[in-house]
C-alpha cells in the first residue's frame, strides 16, 4: 500500500513539475523568485538598521514581480490570480509615486 501512495505521489511531482514544464512555468518561477526577494531585501534592510525598513528595492521586486506574475495568471486564465496580483500592482505603482514624488519636492532629504 505505502508503495502505491509514493508511486501515485511519484507520478503526480513529476506530472507538475517536470512533464508539463514550458516557458511559462519557466516565467512563473522567475516571477515567484523576484517577488520573493523584495521580502529579502526588507529583510537585510531592517537587519542593518536594527529597525523595520522598506526599501525603495521593495517596491521595484514588487512591481517587477507582480507584473510577470499578473501575466503569468492571464495566461493561466486564473481570475483569482488577476485579481490579486492587478490589484497588487495598483498599489505598487502608487507607493513609487509618493517615494519619487517626495525625492523630487526634497531631494536633500532623500
Amino acid at each position: 500500500m505505502s508503495g502505491d501512495i509514493l508511486g501515485a505521489l511519484g507520478a503526480w511531482l513529476h506530472e507538475v513539475f517536470v512533464a508539463q514544464f514550458d516557458v511559462w512555468i519557466a516565467l512563473g518561477f522567475v516571477a515567484q523568485v523576484m517577488f520573493t526577494m523584495r521580502f529579502v531585501v526588507q529583510w537585510i534592510a531592517s537587519e542593518k538598521a536594527r529597525r523595520s525598513v522598506v526599501p525603495v528595492a521593495f517596491w521595484f521586486f514588487s512591481l517587477g514581480g507582480g507584473a510577470l506574475l499578473f501575466v503569468y495568471a492571464i495566461y493561466r486564465k486564473d481570475p483569482v490570480f488577476i485579481a490579486g496580483q492587478g490589484a497588487g500592482l495598483v498599489i505598487y505603482l502608487r507607493n513609487l509615486w509618493f517615494i519619487f514624488r517626495e525625492h523630487k519636492l526634497h531631494p536633500a532629504e532623500s
